[in-house]
């Protein structure tokens, strides 16, 4: 078989780059509509860190991997045909996607198919390329390889823009079912925490991530949450994604079954309320399982398991009190907040022009002292998931995904 052409290459490392997340599930839907555009692989929408929708180039260096991960089409011993880029080829392939305005940043993954270091420094490459021969200063987000030396991890943090590196399990146990080759604390908590001091001492002004693998290794939702507390406090982490499992053919794990969307998204929920709303994460609700409740989000599982905090009286409420009612979100709280000093709020129809779903807020407030009645059923079917406000206004400048309400 001959080598392969950079746009062969583009066709299977851009497809092979798709299980690093950079958007929530809203964001991965909207990958669909670009199927129907001539559109060159690996272009997927996601939030920038200065809030703009764009489409970012998501590529791997290289196929090719070493490692055993068992949910992992391109681990050692795979059928992927194998694929790999020199830094100035894909460096100006880059190039002209951007110049053609069909990319507006970089996501820079890699398979490891020997010393990590050895391929880091291609990633290196690529992004010095872009930096410095093509001056290119736009987003660019790399994700750091398992066992990379700390100074392969600075050298790339000093080229790009946020970092991350995929923990994928919550703890050692879980990982280890899926593979015999990483350390959890030695190959992926380490580098977290030099990520994390490097960002506390001024690099990567978007900060850093990870993405943990949901329902495939048998973890609950507590020790994903557990683990994300501490990855909050003591790593200075900006935000994590979860990928709910799916079984991929010719690897070992084919035949487990695929873990519910559904509990992917109300892992972002319970994410959304620790980072955007101020709960503690032990205050989420769980089940005698240590599982997030599919039935009700979390917001309102906690509001229907605290009736001692409501009803909130809307007229005098904090933004942080406020921010705990189902069906008030960031931006229709720090509205209500802001109008207060101008009028009093005495009906449902001012807290939905200040765009609160009163049909989920109502039972939870009083409107100057009083109960307001019963709204009508939401348009919207019982089971409909709203993790997204449809305006662009709920879009945060530090370019965290929007919350639902």
């Amino acid at each position: 078989m001959g080598s392969l052409d950079t746009e062969e290459k583009l066709a299977l490392l851009g497809y092979a780059a798709r299980h690093d997340l950079c958007g929530t599930a809203p964001m991965r839907a909207a990958r669909h509509k670009l199927r129907n555009r001539k559109v060159p692989p690996g272009l997927y929408p996601a939030v920038l860190p200065d809030g703009k929708l764009a489409c970012l180039f998501k590529v791997l260096m290289t196929n090719v991997c070493a490692n055993d991960c068992a949910y992992c089409q391109n681990r050692l011993g795979g059928r992927t045909r194998e694929a790999s880029f020199r830094p100035q080829e894909l460096a100006s392939a880059f190039m002209q996607l951007l110049n053609r305005r069909l990319a507006h940043g970089l996501f820079l993954s890699s398979g490891i198919p020997d010393e990590p270091d050895r391929v880091m420094q291609d990633m290196i490459d690529t992004l010095d390329i872009l930096r410095n021969r093509y001056g290119y200063k736009g987003y660019i987000h790399v994700k750091i390889l398992p066992g990379a030396s700390r100074e392969a991890v600075e050298r790339a943090c000093r080229l790009a823009d946020r970092a991350s590196i995929n923990l994928e399990f919550p703890n050692p146990d879980r990982l280890n079912q899926a593979s015999r080759r990483k350390d959890f604390e030695k190959d992926l908590l380490s580098r977290l925490a030099w990520l994390g001091e490097m960002h506390e001492n001024g690099l990567l002004k978007s900060g850093l991530t990870t993405q943990f693998v949901v329902g495939a290794a048998g973890e609950s939702d507590a020790e994903i949450l557990d683990t994300l507390r501490g990855l909050y406090c003591s790593y200075s982490l900006r935000r994590a994604y979860f990928s709910s499992f799916k079984p991929l053919p010719s690897t070992p794990w084919e035949d487990k079954p695929p873990a519910s969307s559904l509990r992917e998204h109300r892992l972002y929920q319970a994410d959304f309320l620790h980072r955007l709303y101020g709960f503690d994460l032990k205050e989420i609700p769980l089940d005698r399982s240590g599982r997030l409740p599919l039935e009700i989000d979390p917001k309102m599982a906690w509001a229907d398991a605290h009736p001692e905090f409501f009803p909130v009286e809307v007229n005098r409420a904090s933004l942080e009190d406020l921010l705990r009612v189902p069906g008030i979100g960031r931006v229709s709280a720090q509205r209500l907040v802001a109008i207060r000093g101008e009028c009093r709020l005495r009906d449902l129809e001012q807290l939905r022009r200040l765009g609160a779903v009163v049909s989920r807020a109502a039972r939870y407030v009083t409107l100057d002292g009083r109960v307001p009645p019963a709204p009508p059923p939401p348009e919207a079917a019982p089971d409909q998931l709203v993790i997204w406000d449809q305006g662009a206004s709920e879009v945060r400048s530090d370019g965290y995904s929007l919350p639902y309400r």
